[in-house]
């Protein structure tokens, strides 16, 4: 079974019942692992509506939660200094969701593709709407 890590753009886009909410529940059945980082959590549960939470707790529970430890730290703080030194400003949260991904070998499912040039990484455009 391959792995698919959901950035927070495909949450967001599943919470709200869009085309992507059908393809989020139809992924073990094409073979693939729906997984989440705790960075993700916290950006959806920071902008949650009361009236949300049961829904949110209720997509958190299907998926498997990606570690994020030193070796997760170190492939983030090591991306955003390369990128840094060519220039490139890479945000802290998008370089922890990417090297959780990496670090469980997963796919990155994401809207904003253009914030995760890292190298090793594997994206999929999951466009919102």
């Amino acid at each position: 079974m391959s792995r698919l890590l959901l950035d927070s753009t495909v949450l967001i886009d599943a919470l709200r019942g869009t085309p992507v909410a059908l393809r989020v529940a139809g992924l073990r059945r094409t073979g693939t692992e729906p997984w989440v980082c705790a960075i993700s959590v916290e950006e959806i549960w920071r902008g949650l509506r009361p009236t949300e939470e049961s829904a949110v707790q209720r997509l958190f529970a299907g998926l498997r939660l990606a570690p994020l430890g030193v070796a997760e730290g170190v492939r983030a703080g090591t991306w955003r200094c390369d990128y840094a030194k060519r220039g490139v400003t890479l945000h802290q949260a998008d370089c922890l969701v990417a090297a959780a991904a990496v670090g469980i070998g997963a796919r990155l499912a994401t809207a904003n593709i253009e914030d995760f040039p890292m190298d090793g990484l594997y994206v999929e455009h999951w466009p919102t709407g």
